[in-house]
C-alpha cells in the first residue's frame, strides 16, 4: 500500500474539503483510519464534515478556514498544521474553480484567481510538503487535475490550461520524489455532479449533459484514494472519460480544436 499508516500525530491535509470531490476523498481517507485536516473558505461546512468524519469514525478532524488564493493564507494555513503538532503524510490539492466563455470577454482579475488557486497553490503546497515527506521517507501526495488536462479547450482557455498544468507538474514531480517513499498520484475527474458549474456560472451547460457522462463525487474520491494507495502514476475517473482523455491527446490538433470550437457547450 502506498498510504503510508494512520498516526494520531499525522494528518491528510485535504483542499477543497467542504463540498463535492474534495468531502469524499475526505471520507475515503477517515474510512481507513486516518485524521485529516479540511481546508477551505466555508468554516460552517467544513465543521460539519469534520463532525461527521469524527463520529462516525473516531478519527481526529482539524479545520481550517482559507483562501488558498493568497500566498499569506497558505503560508498561515502551514503555520497552524504545524502549532496544532500535526505532519502532514497524505497531501490532497483538490481546491479549484473554472470559468467559462470567450477569454476576451471574460473578466480578467476571476481568470488571475484560478491562475492563483488552480496552478499556484498546488505548487506552494507540494513544494511545502514534497521536501518534508521525502525526509522521513514516506507520503502521499493526490493532485485533482481533470480530463480538459488532456487537451485545449476553446471558451475555457485558462481552466484547461490550468489543469494540463497540474498534470505534467505533477506526473514530473513524481519522478523527482522517486525512490524517496513519496507516491504522487494526478486524479483527472470528467463532469461530476458538484458545485463547480454553479461557481464557474455555467450551471446551464451542466443541466444540459446527458446523465451518463457525470458521476458522482463519492465515485471519483473512491478511484482516485484507490489510485493513491496502488502507487497509480495518473487515473482518469471513469471507462468513458478514459477514452475521451485518449483521444484529446491524440487526435491531431488541426482537427481537434475546430471541432471543439464548433461544438463545445459552453457559450
Amino acid at each position: 500500500m502506498a498510504l503510508p499508516p494512520p498516526d494520531r500525530s499525522s494528518t491528510c491535509l485535504v483542499t477543497g474539503a467542504s463540498s463535492g470531490i474534495g468531502t469524499d476523498i475526505a471520507r475515503e481517507l477517515a474510512g481507513r483510519g486516518h485524521g485529516v485536516t479540511l481546508v477551505a473558505r466555508r468554516e460552517d461546512k467544513l465543521r460539519e464534515v469534520a463532525e461527521e468524519l469524527t463520529s462516525r469514525h473516531g478519527i481526529r478532524a482539524e479545520t481550517v478556514a482559507c483562501d488558498l488564493g493568497e500566498a499569506a493564507e497558505r503560508e498561515r494555513l502551514v503555520k497552524e498544521v504545524e502549532d496544532r503538532g500535526l505532519t502532514v503524510d497524505v497531501l490532497v490539492n483538490n481546491a479549484g474553480f473554472g470559468t467559462g466563455g470567450r477569454f476576451q470577454r471574460l473578466d480578467l482579475d476571476r481568470e488571475l484567481q484560478l491562475v492563483r488557486l488552480n496552478v499556484e497553490a498546488v505548487v506552494h503546497l507540494c513544494g511545502i510538503y514534497a521536501p518534508q515527506m521525502g525526509g522521513q521517507g514516506r507520503g502521499a501526495i493526490l493532485n485533482v487535475a481533470s480530463t480538459v488536462a488532456f487537451q485545449p479547450l476553446p471558451r475555457q482557455a485558462t481552466y484547461s490550461a490550468s489543469k494540463a498544468f497540474v498534470l505534467t507538474f505533477t506526473q514530473a514531480l513524481r519522478e523527482d520524489l522517486h525512490g524517496s517513499g513519496v507516491t504522487v498520484t494526478t486524479l483527472c475527474p470528467g463532469l461530476t455532479q458538484t458545485e463547480f458549474f454553479e461557481v464557474g456560472g455555467m450551471s446551464d451547460e451542466a443541466g444540459n449533459a446527458p446523465d451518463f457522462l457525470l458521476m458522482t463525487p463519492a465515485e471519483c474520491a473512491a478511484i482516485g484514494v484507490r489510485a493513491l494507495e496502488k502507487g497509480r502514476r495518473t487515473v482518469v475517473a471513469g471507462s468513458f472519460n478514459a477514452a475521451g482523455a485518449i483521444g484529446g491527446r491524440l487526435m491531431p490538433r488541426s482537427i481537434l480544436l475546430p471541432l471543439l470550437r464548433r461544438t463545445y457547450p459552453i457559450k
